[in-house]
């Protein structure tokens, strides 16, 4: 445990994809107060370099490399950077993810496949290019999921797949990677408000008593990282979802196949009052 006054990272390199906004911003942020170094994958580069201008001028050195998940060897010219200026790697953040939304009548086989390359095969893109140099220094994997990735939507199938994904890929590789003391942290959150969400908003965003803001999941996620945590389900609703799917699952077939029919007829209203305007 760390001792009064210790920062929990102190010293310690951290990589973070998707690290431009939302909860890898925040991320960069939390960690960067624990005492580490950043190092900041993401596409919109402006925006990670702003950032890692931020975390340096406040005392913790932060670089930015601009990269994209799903680009064979963007990851790991950015781990080889940290082990170039810093000389080593702590930890591994597959934060990095979009969202693709919409019943499988309106999508196609490359939704899917987009959905799937950037949340599931960017997540396993970031493992394997960071192992070698987390096996150097017992390190840790934290894996970004969410509650959808546990109990299935209707409109979503594309990102609850890639979810679910994760699922699979954490609870084998803590079993693979103990031995190497390489901890796995799956994070299973509920809404958290963050840009993912502003091209395909929701018809009514949740209150605030059920949202996380991105700092207030970042201060649990990296306390859970610090534990090595196998998972962290956040918030307290969250939790009460995956129970009631795992204990109840009738029960939340049939809260979710009413809310979807009730959404429908919402919709179906919505439509037949704007054609009678036209």
């Amino acid at each position: 445990m760390a001792t009064a006054g210790r920062q929990k990272f102190e010293g310690q390199v951290v990589l973070i994809t998707g690290a431009s906004a939302g909860i890898g911003a925040a991320l960069a942020r939390e960690f960067a107060r624990e005492g580490a170094h950043t190092v900041l994958v993401a596409r919109r580069v402006e925006r990670i370099e702003a950032l890692a201008a931020e975390l340096t001028a406040g005392g913790h050195r932060s670089v930015a490399v601009g990269g994209d998940v799903t680009r064979d060897g963007d990851i790991e010219g950015a781990v080889d950077l940290a082990r170039r200026e810093f000389g080593r790697l702590d930890v591994a953040v597959a934060n990095a993810g979009i969202l693709v939304r919409g019943q499988i009548l309106t999508l196609t086989l490359d939704d899917y496949r987009k959905q799937l390359e950037t949340n599931t095969f960017g997540a396993l893109r970031t493992i394997m290019a960071a192992l070698t140099a987390l096996q150097e220094t017992r390190g840790r994997i934290v894996l970004i999921g969410s509650l959808i990735g546990m109990v299935s939507i209707p409109g979503g199938t594309p990102y609850c797949m890639s979810k679910f994904a994760l699922n699979g890929l954490s609870d084998g590789l803590c079993h693979e990677l103990a031995p190497y003391e390489i901890s796995v942290t799956h994070v299973i959150s509920g809404f958290v408000d963050t840009e993912i969400y502003a091209n395909a908003p929701l018809r009514r965003p949740p209150n605030k008593w059920i949202a996380l803001t991105p700092d207030q999941a970042a201060r649990r996620i990296v306390a859970a990282a610090y534990r090595r945590k196998r998972s962290l389900i956040l918030p307290w609703l969250t939790k009460m979802a995956v129970f009631m799917q795992r204990h109840f699952p009738w029960v939340v077939y049939l809260a979710i196949n009413r809310a979807f029919r009730k959404a429908t007829r919402l919709r179906e209203a919505e439509a037949a009052a704007q054609a009678a305007k036209g």
